[in-house]
């Protein structure tokens, strides 16, 4: 199987590739390069928020939370 690179740098991975490994729009990606002739595309399967507890607990200085109620949440306009 093959695919062309664009003149933007963009290279297509075909719909059958995609289909076998599930890949979906805005998944991360990783670029390896192995040698001169050989480049490794890989996808990197991340948790949302991973991580994210242990960086707020390495925080150096202690932080509190304020109480907040329903009044002061908004509502969103979501319409595009």
């Amino acid at each position: 199987m093959t695919t062309v690179l664009s003149q933007k740098g963009q290279v297509v991975i075909p719909s059958a590739v995609r289909e076998r490994l599930s890949l979906e729009a805005g998944d991360d990606m990783e670029i390896l390069i192995e040698d001169e002739d050989t480049i490794v595309l890989r996808r990197i399967s991340r948790r949302p928020n991973e991580g994210l507890v242990d960086h707020l607990v390495t925080c150096p200085e202690p932080f509190d939370i304020p109480e907040r109620s329903t009044e002061e949440a908004r509502e969103v306009d979501l319409a595009l």
